[in-house]
């Protein structure tokens, strides 16, 4: 179990940097301060996960349908953090106005905790993302803003 979580960071990690384009400018940590809490996001295409990650977490590999990853880390001092539970909800909008609802699914693995949710998108598609984040036991929701463009090439 602790090879595959490994594996799926290593992808995640692979994918930020491809989403960055390498770009110095862009938000490379692709992460927001929230009270005591880090919140980590992150999107990508489907396809760049392996079909041994994929089929264990239930999600489509296809070069047409994005990724959406949500963490969330407590801050505890002198530490990297802890996982931290919480409530994730999210749509997706593109430049047309048509909005999606996307589902966001808790992922468990020793002690990390991920949110994954999926989406098919257009070639070319620009999407701009609104995730809100509820850590469990706060009152107050994080709101994620950020847009991408994704291509199926």
């Amino acid at each position: 179990m602790y090879k595959i979580l490994q594996h799926f960071i290593k992808i995640l990690t692979i994918s930020t940097l491809l989403s960055l384009g390498f770009s110095a400018h862009a938000d490379a940590e692709h992460s927001k301060e929230f009270g005591d809490y880090t919140i980590h996001y992150n999107a990508f295409r489907s396809d760049m996960l392996s079909p041994e990650i994929a089929k264990q977490y239930n999600l489509t590999r296809r070069n047409n349908r994005v990724i959406v990853n949500i963490s969330v880390i407590k801050k505890v001092a002198n530490t990297t953090g802890t996982a931290a539970p919480a409530k994730v909800t999210g749509h997706l909008k593109n430049l047309t106005g048509q909005m999606k609802t996307i589902e966001f699914n808790e992922i468990k693995e020793d002690t990390a905790i991920y949110y994954l949710a999926e989406s098919q998108f257009t070639d070319g598609e620009f999407l701009k993302f609104n995730i809100q984040v509820m850590p469990e036991g706060e009152t107050k929701t994080a709101s994620i803003k950020f847009d991408k463009r994704l291509s199926t090439h």
